[in-house]
């Protein structure tokens, strides 16, 4: 049976979600970058003796803040030229334009990313927008949207053409819509409300689309049509709030209007017609995964009943989440009721209650749920008594400390995560991306296609199961990686933290000077102050948290 409604190909659809992860967006990339590498090595082996037969094919991704900058930038990839990487050059720090993946999010701008964000250059210009110098952002930016039509390549067979791409966005304005109520008044009375979660939604595609395309903008990069809305969406969904420069973002009121999650709200309240203007943070902020937003395009895709998609017996598509900061499980809370402790626990339980998802939540709580995976990073570590363990989620990764920002702080963190994220990538993809053994008997899509298989070169090493993506490597192990610490864990040593020192102390004193409109007096007055007091115990404070947060992360000795 078709797993299309338009089609009558055995094909399997895995929609991807990226969740937020700020600098450990490298992980996200590594791991992006193994997954379209094994989609491309199957469609090489495609047809010959016993190689599974049936058909995947990704028609949707989409993500929050990294995730969503990933997405684009992983559509932008599919039809140029990309030497995936397996390993690092004799110089770990050598940068590698040949991947665009690598290049965006390991390569950045320059190795030491830190000193460029205290730089107070965008300050001095634009005054100031943000806690750190975010303009790298807007170079990075124009890579994650360019393609070259000198080197253009037809879509990969695994993309469904016409791939779905959107990043969240937090709309500051947001959309007013109102709920008409009866009450005393001679009129009904309207309730006003207003929402913040937003979305950029494009269609990749070399066509024309005329009309509003169901809130999908035309994404055209060949020919550059909306990259620059593409751009501006990127780097909105990435604007960590506060601490990174907010975002304009610019598109049709038709595609707001009209977009799949938004049109419900604007039915009473649409956008006036033309240009429409939106000032945007963290699109993380509200939906920092939003795997929601990823199945319901498969639904609409499919048709198929929601008693089915959980089903391996029976489902067509499934979610693949990458989440490099997977949550943990709630601790206790501290029951004192001084001002600073109820503040703190208010702005968490506010993100908490914002990031909460309506989903059927019997469904989406099923352990045995086939509509949804996870890869998130996990690596094995000695031990002091000479035996190993596992790391999982943000510990395991080099990006993880200080809210995801200390990738930021060494260039040797974000090779790791890389790299970590593409061996991540392969275990999942042979040992979890699967399907029990029943389901070669009872699915049709996999009853096809792996009726020639030779199914024992595809199961599961952990479990009676069988690769939904087979992989053809069989030595699979983190690549031995010489960091400068002399071992495969990276480490930055304590007086490469301190040279940060200086330029924290400018920046956080150009803060202190710009952030007001004062008086000539009251400056020379805060500056004397900031000079001989303030802008000091601000930055000791904060490098005492830099370095105790790394040392809770193993990363500085």
């Amino acid at each position: 049976m078709a797993a299309d409604k338009t089609s009558d190909q055995q094909v399997f659809y895995v929609g991807l979600c990226m969740a937020g992860a700020v600098s450990a967006g490298a992980y996200t990339a590594g791991v992006i970058d193994y997954l379209l590498q094994a989609l491309t090595e199957w469609d090489k082996r495609r047809g010959q003796p016993g190689v599974p037969s049936h058909r995947v094919q990704i028609p949707v991704m989409g993500g929050a803040s990294a995730g969503g900058m990933t997405s684009i930038m992983a559509a932008s990839s599919l039809n140029n030229p990309i030497t995936h990487i397996d390993k690092p050059s004799g110089d770990i720090l050598a940068e590698h334009p040949e991947n665009k993946l690598y290049h965006s999010w390991v390569d950045l701008v320059q190795a030491d990313m830190f000193s460029k964000m205290l730089d107070t250059a965008d300050i001095k210009s634009s005054g100031v927008i943000s806690a750190l110098n975010s303009d790298f952002i807007n170079d990075v930016a124009k890579r994650v949207v360019s393609a070259d039509p000198k080197q253009w390549q037809p879509t990969p067979a695994y993309i469904k053409p016409g791939l779905k791409i959107f990043t969240t966005l937090t709309n500051l304005q947001g959309y007013a819509y109102n709920v008409p109520f009866n009450s005393s008044s001679p009129q009904r009375t309207k309730y006003n409300m207003r929402i913040h979660n937003d979305y950029a939604c494009f269609q990749l595609t070399e066509n024309a689309i005329t009309g509003h395309n169901d809130g999908w903008m035309p994404l055209d990069l060949k020919n550059k049509v909306n990259t620059d809305i593409a751009a501006d969406a990127a780097m909105a969904t990435g604007a960590f709030p506060v601490g990174l420069q907010s975002r304009i973002v610019k598109r049709d009121a038709q595609y707001v209007n009209n977009n799949p999650w938004l049109s419900n709200y604007l039915t009473n309240t649409p956008i006036g017609a033309g240009a429409y203007q939106t000032l945007n943070v963290d699109g993380g902020m509200i939906n920092n995964e939003p795997f929601d937003k990823v199945r319901s395009v498969l639904d609409d895709l499919t048709g198929q009943p929601d008693t089915d998609y959980n089903n391996f017996n029976k489902f067509v598509s499934t979610v693949l989440m990458i989440e490099p900061f997977p949550t943990q499980a709630p601790t206790p809370i501290s029951q004192s009721r001084a001002i600073s402790n109820v503040v703190g626990l208010t702005l968490s339980s506010m993100l908490s209650q914002m990031r909460s998802k309506a989903v059927n939540i019997k469904d989406a709580m099923d352990e045995d749920c086939a509509g949804q995976y996870l890869i998130t990073p996990s690596r094995r570590v000695d031990t002091s008594d000479g035996k190993s363990t596992d790391l999982t989620g943000e510990q395991a990764i080099a990006c993880g400390a200080l809210s995801g920002f200390s990738g930021f702080l060494n260039k040797e963190f974000r090779v790791h995560d890389f790299f970590l994220g593409r061996h991540n990538c392969k275990i999942f993809l042979r040992d979890y991306f699967t399907v029990p053994a029943k389901a070669l008997t009872t699915n049709p899509i996999f009853v096809d296609g792996y009726a020639n298989a030779d199914k024992a070169k595809y199961k599961s090493t952990q479990s009676d199961s069988y690769q939904i993506i087979p992989i053809f490597e069989e030595d699979i192990k983190f690549p031995d990686i010489k960091f400068s610490s002399g071992n495969n864990w990276p480490t930055i040593k304590e007086q490469d933290i301190d040279r940060f020192s200086g330029g924290l102390k400018d920046r956080i004193q150009t803060i202190m000077l710009n952030v007001a409109d004062l008086g000539w007096l009251t400056k020379s007055l805060l500056w004397i102050g900031a000079k001989v007091i303030l802008n000091r115990m601000v930055t000791n404070k904060i490098m005492v948290v830099i370095k105790g947060e790394l040392k809770t992360w193993k990363l500085l000795p």
